[in-house]
């Protein structure tokens, strides 16, 4: 006889990232079919009205959020693709009875005081908040996947971190990165990114045929390449694009040496750290990601271009924000979480 599968719920499954989830989800071969929850509304529709694609011979409802319904249909693990502050508000409580939680949103990501401010939350437990800051885990597994393995609330990272976390805590790690003359990380995402809601700025007519900078020293994505990557606010300049794309990550990282060095020895430095990450793809010197090599995987890129004095560093790395950036990501970590390969489900 099979051993029983595990049983997931999904909150915030109507959204961008929570629909990736869900497709993830429905294929892994380890998962029952999973519980979509919703606190509004469109508990009343299938989620097959939002996106027509899952329409078949299946449906998949979309039932009204309650702790007695998960508890009724034996949920093992939720994951949240839901607003910053209703997961600070849920996740509490479902620590208390005994889930396991993937959060999608930023709620959890930040150790520090300092960083954690740009959100404002405002906690009903400020002392139970406090405790569950420090104890959670973040969620990039190339990075934490030994305290992955036992978590009971994993952060998964902001997809723009990710792509500046990877090759940037390689090589910072390595001591070569001379972080007084200032990492630059010049950034740009597709209009996904932002989320489903509609805004004036992610408006077809505001940014078709259109490329422009926000959250200028401002983006809450920036706490976490801080933490991370070890560095001081003062080292650090991120600026954060929109390109007229759907989905998609492209980040270019400025970096200056501590000596000369060759193209071998960076390209050592990243395979070395990342030898055993399946889902990091190193290109060989002078070959360059591009945001169509990870569109619609759970690849992150990474490539570098040595300048001829060994002592200046560019670094292109590309994934896709909603797969690497959040739900290929999520699920990445429900297979730490649960011994299974990194890669099942894929």
């Amino acid at each position: 006889m099979s051993a029983a599968k595990l049983q997931a719920a999904v909150i915030g499954a109507t959204g961008y990232a929570g629909f990736e989830l869900a497709k993830l989800l429905l294929r892994h071969p380890q998962m029952a079919t999973p519980l979509f929850l919703a606190r509004e509304q469109t508990a009343a529709h299938p989620l097959e009205d939002f996106y027509p694609e899952l329409a078949g011979d299946t449906s998949y409802p979309l039932e009204p959020f309650s702790w007695e319904l998960a508890k009724s249909r034996g949920v093992d693990v939720l994951f949240l693709a839901t607003p910053h502050e209703l997961s600070r508000e849920l996740v509490p409580e479902a620590l208390a009875r005994g889930l396991r939680i993937v959060d999608l949103s930023g709620a959890w990501r930040l150790k520090e005081a300092a960083n954690r401010a740009v959100y404002g939350f405002e906690d009903k437990d400020a002392v139970v908040a406090a405790k569950l800051d420090q104890s959670a885990v973040y969620g990039l597994p190339e990075l934490h996947r030994n305290q992955i393995r036992d978590a009971a609330l994993v952060a998964n990272p902001g997809c723009y971190a990710t792509s500046v976390i990877v090759p940037l805590a390689a090589l910072v790690r390595s001591g070569l990165v001379d972080t007084t003359r200032g990492v630059i990380c010049d950034c740009k995402s597709g209009v996904s990114g932002a989320g489903k809601k509609p805004t004036q700025k992610t408006h077809f007519v505001e940014t078709a045929d259109n490329f422009s900078a926000y959250s200028v020293f401002g983006h809450r994505h920036t706490g976490e390449i801080l933490e991370q990557a070890g560095l001081h606010a003062d080292e650090l300049i991120f600026t954060p694009h929109l390109l007229p794309i759907p989905r998609g990550i492209l980040s270019t990282i400025y970096l200056g040496l501590t000596r000369p060095v060759t193209p071998d020895e960076i390209e050592g430095v990243l395979r070395e750290f990342y030898g055993d990450a399946y889902w990091v793809r190193i290109f060989k010197h002078g070959k360059l990601p591009q945001v169509q090599y990870s569109l619609r995987t759970n690849y992150c890129d990474v490539g570098f271009q040595l300048a001829p004095d060994g002592k200046r560093l560019v670094v292109v790395s590309c994934l896709d924000n909603l797969m690497k950036g959040a739900a290929g990501q999520a699920l990445q970590n429900l297979n730490v979480m649960f011994g299974w390969s990194e890669r099942e489900g894929f």
